[in-house]
């Protein structure tokens, strides 16, 4: 598959926190790492860089709260950060739907009539337009982290033996948990030439 700039979704990361900050409202730290579904240290650490590179200044407030506010400089940064994450996405959505295409196209070509996606995040969506291109229709949808989810029209059901019986492809759906998805499969029986993802076919 190819690859995108690494430094996007640490960017992505900065580009969230200063969003969460921009209203200036008091918030504590905590409250902040679990909004972005990230660990307490990573927001401290941001924090203490936005401010040595001067985005943002700190108002105290009782109970160990906080109000960030954006400097001149951290709203040309939000800015700069916003259109960052809009280009990286459109990148990713256009390199992801033509791997996944040639994958599908691939698969059909050999006579696969139907796959089963396994993770779930944003590039799953993209991988089924892929596969609706290619005219190979989408069997069942595995994610132990998303069970009883609802993803175009199927159950997502939780990865187990009965749900991986068969000799059906199984497509890895998820760029940042690949290589879990991956070891999960293996360590549940399923022979490594049933796990696909772009480039493996």
């Amino acid at each position: 598959m190819n690859t995108l700039s690494h430094g996007a979704p640490d960017d992505l990361k900065a580009f969230q926190l200063l969003a969460e900050v921009a209203d200036e409202q008091p918030v504590s730290q905590r409250e902040l790492a679990k909004r972005l579904g990230i660990a307490l240290g990573l927001v401290n650490s941001y924090l203490k860089n936005f401010v040595a590179k001067g985005f943002i200044r700190i108002k105290n407030y009782p109970q160990n709260r906080y109000a960030y506010l954006l400097t001149p400089t951290g709203m040309a940064e939000k800015a700069r950060l916003a259109y960052q994450h809009v280009n990286y996405f459109t990148n990713l959505y256009t390199v992801t739907r033509q791997d996944y295409l040639l994958l599908f196209r691939e698969l059909a070509e050999r006579g696969v009539t139907r796959v089963s996606f396994c993770g779930m995040d944003e590039v799953a969506e993209i991988a089924w337009l892929s596969l609706q291109e290619a005219g190979v229709a989408l069997d069942k949808v595995l994610d132990d982290i998303a069970p009883g989810r609802d993803f175009m029209g199927r159950r997502v059901m939780a990865l187990s033996s009965e749900q991986l019986a068969g000799n059906q492809p199984l497509v890895i759906t998820s760029l940042k948990r690949a290589g879990e998805l991956r070891s999960q499969l293996l360590e549940l029986g399923i022979p490594d030439a049933r796990i696909l993802f772009p480039g493996s076919a």
